[in-house]
């Protein structure tokens, strides 16, 4: 997979691109990431990117032309997915880092200033965000996105790993413990110490639905629940009362 990323700060990327699981995928060529400076396709001497709003307003925005001549530098193909950060767009969500991870080629252009002239719209296919907030500039969203869709590529990370994650299942993922066996008081679950595998998987399954009805209670609006799912549900909301 190639991922190229449009950006007034490239200099942002260098920890990024060379620390711990980015760097290792890139390592092993499982992707190619490009950072360009959009500046460097501004054509006055000032290397002028940003220019003042038409009807006033406050800010700067980045220029359509400089924009679009960096993207059409950088587009290989009429396959390459070109996605512009964005505060005005859906939040991205763990099916939509599956689906990116599948193409062969994307262009990330990120916004600064306070964005970029609206015609920039016709020469992309996507606008994403990351939340409902604003940032000063698309470039930590886009670090969001390459991590969390270098992560899924095949040979990235164990794939045991990646399907017990939060929201692979549709839940959030199961408390989970290592040594010591007690710490100030607080103590593993005697269940997750038996070895009875049946006994473990139902019970970070229980604790999966109540971390998901305490935190993220919203994800079970949209579930389909198993009757297994019923049952220990029913029991969370027991105990809660007690």
């Amino acid at each position: 997979m190639k991922i190229t990323v449009l950006t007034l700060f490239p200099e942002m990327y260098e920890g990024f691109l060379n620390t711990s699981i980015i760097k290792r995928i890139i390592d092993k060529k499982l992707a190619e990431i490009k950072v360009v400076d959009i500046r460097d396709y501004s054509q006055d001497k000032h290397r002028h990117v940003d220019d003042t709003p038409y009807g006033g307003g406050a800010g700067m925005l980045m220029k359509v032309d400089v924009v679009h001549r960096a993207l059409l530098d950088n587009i290989s193909n009429d396959y390459t997915y070109t996605v512009l950060t964005s505060p005005k767009a859906r939040p991205l969500k763990q099916v939509d880092f599956e689906r990116l991870s599948k193409l062969d080629e994307l262009v990330i252009i990120c916004g600064h200033y306070e964005g970029i002239d609206y015609r920039i719209e016709r020469y992309i296919d996507e606008k994403v965000s990351i939340g409902d907030y604003i940032l000063t500039g698309g470039e930590l969203p886009s670090m969001v996105m390459i991590d969390g869709i270098l992560r899924l590529l095949e040979e990235g990370i164990s794939s045991d790993s990646l399907k017990e994650e939060s929201f692979n299942e549709g839940l959030l993922e199961y408390p989970q413990y290592t040594r010591p066996v007690e710490y100030n008081g607080d103590v593993v679950p005697e269940v997750l110490q038996n070895g009875n595998h049946e006994l473990i998987r139902r019970y970070n399954l229980k604790m999966s639905l109540k971390e998901t009805l305490l935190n993220r209670p919203d994800l079970l609006d949209e579930r389909d629940f198993t009757e297994e799912e019923r049952q220990l549900l029913a029991e969370i909301v027991s105990e809660m009362s007690d």
